[in-house]
């Protein structure tokens, strides 16, 4: 299992981390922004196709900010899984 953490920009959370194992979501977590929400997300994330979740969320904006901490999710695990192409190619 994978574990990644990532620095969102443009929302209230702080950092998101996530672990990811044969393609699924795990551990899904975010530090500051809107508790509840956050937390319901990640319970719903587990064990979640980590590209289709990708795929799913992005986009998904926040008020006028441009993104939002889904959207972020969504870049942070597009991040994780070309980290993953990379180490599988070397």
């Amino acid at each position: 299992m994978a574990s990644y953490v990532y620095t969102p920009q443009g929302v209230c959370s702080r950092q998101i981390t996530f672990d990811i194992e044969d393609g699924k979501l795990h551990n899904v977590s975010f530090t500051g922004g809107c508790p509840g929400n956050l937390q319901a997300i990640g319970r719903l994330l587990e064990g979640a196709e980590a590209r289709e979740t990708a795929r799913r969320l992005k986009g998904n904006l926040c008020g006028g900010k441009g993104t939002s901490c889904a959207d972020q999710l969504a870049t942070a695990i597009e991040a994780a899984l070309d980290q993953e192409r990379e180490r599988g190619a070397a």
